[in-house]
């Protein structure tokens, strides 16, 4: 890395860092608000497909009081991302803008007031939900320590990178809201998905029993490999006759699916009665009929559910960090990684990502 002033590239707030002696120098020495370390970062100048994804140089600036900076040695994808590229997301790009979510690396300097850390600790990063202002797509970043992680170390880098969105969302959901225990049953909706994978991993490590759907039985034992017990193609099973034969006409407790519209109704007639529906997503582009003389019939709840649920309350984000590192830690939650490609096949990840024939996470690898 080299050293470029703030001048050179706009948006970017001034701070002082020092001169680069090597791969892990810690910043230190230079005037204030002038410089900061070169670096590459991946930018989009306009929404559109992954083409509009470009390699640049620019400064990024020593960590502010409260932030971590780690060099970066994986950076994990989200759909989220894509969703943010294309301007169909929550938070909209302000151009030339950066991206991403999920990083792990090693710690490179410290803010001000960080304590916990220290320089070369291996690292991961837990969703910030502004991925303008925090993004990870990058050789060096700074994220709030808030949201930095010290993973453990049997992790490789790029399981580290594909932990945290995946399973803070799963973890929020089932353990947080409807209190999943091994007298339940579970439907894990478009399973093969990271956040469904690591949904079926925690659902095994609390002793539920898991039913995984997927649309076609193309993805059926890569899912049976990944924990689910029961495995249901929607394209060529009737699911409502297959839960009612798993669960010997009960039903079950807990749903959690991302594709709502049509699947709503769908899932409704599978469920037990005083079960709980967690919809994390909008997959589907229809609205679907609302289910409700299920939902009268067997007294159920229907929730919205977003992973910043978690994340904005304290007490639960470290429930949930507590939780995943104790699973990781054991192998009780293992990452799974579909692909991994280069940081300069940025592009060519995230049409893998859009191509929807992963089961798992897709990493890019830095450095």
């Amino acid at each position: 890395m080299n050293y470029l002033k703030n001048e050179e590239t706009p948006g970017i707030a001034r701070r002082s860092v020092g001169t680069d002696n090597g791969a892990n120098a810690r910043p230190y020495g230079l005037s204030p608000s002038q410089e900061g370390y070169m670096t590459r970062v991946v930018r989009f100048h306009e929404y559109g497909d992954a083409n509009v994804l470009r390699i640049e140089n620019v400064v990024v600036p020593a960590p502010a009081a409260d932030e971590v900076q780690i060099a970066v040695k994986a950076i994990g994808l989200n759909r989220a991302e894509v969703m943010f590229r294309t301007g169909r997301y929550l938070q909209e790009a302000v151009f030339p803008s950066q991206l991403g979510y999920e990083a792990a690396g090693l710690v490179r300097t410290l803010g001000a007031n960080v304590t916990g850390f220290a320089e070369n600790d291996a690292v991961s990063v837990i969703p910030t939900l502004d991925m303008a202002r925090w993004p990870t797509y990058g050789e060096l970043i700074n994220i709030p320590a808030r949201y930095v992680v010290k993973h453990p170390k049997r992790l490789t880098f790029e399981q580290a990178a594909a932990a945290w969105m995946q399973y803070v969302t799963a973890w929020g959901a089932l353990i947080a809201q409807a209190k999943l225990s091994a007298d339940d049953c579970v439907i894990v909706s478009a399973a093969s998905s990271s956040v469904g994978i690591a949904a079926i991993q925690i659902a095994r490590s609390v002793g539920a029993t898991v039913i995984a759907t997927t649309r076609t039985s193309a993805k059926a034992q890569p899912l049976r490999d990944a924990g689910a017990h029961h495995v249901i193609a929607t394209a060529e099973d009737d699911l409502a006759a297959r839960v009612k034969a798993i669960t010997q006409g009960n039903g079950a407790r807990v749903v959690f699916d991302p594709i709502g519209g049509p699947a709503i109704a769908q899932l409704a007639q599978c469920m037990s009665f005083g079960g709980i529906l967690l919809e994390y997503g909008a997959l589907s582009p229809d609205e679907g009929t609302f289910p409700q003389f299920a939902l009268l019939g067997k007294c159920l709840t229907f929730k919205g559910y977003l992973y910043i649920e978690i994340t904005d309350n304290d007490a639960l984000l470290e429930r949930a960090k507590a939780f995943i590192n104790e699973g990781l830690e054991s192998g009780a939650l293992v990452p799974l990684i579909s692909r991994t490609f280069e940081f300069d096949q940025i592009q060519e990840a995230t049409r893998f990502l859009e191509s929807n024939e992963q089961v798992g996470k897709i990493v890019v690898t830095v450095g």
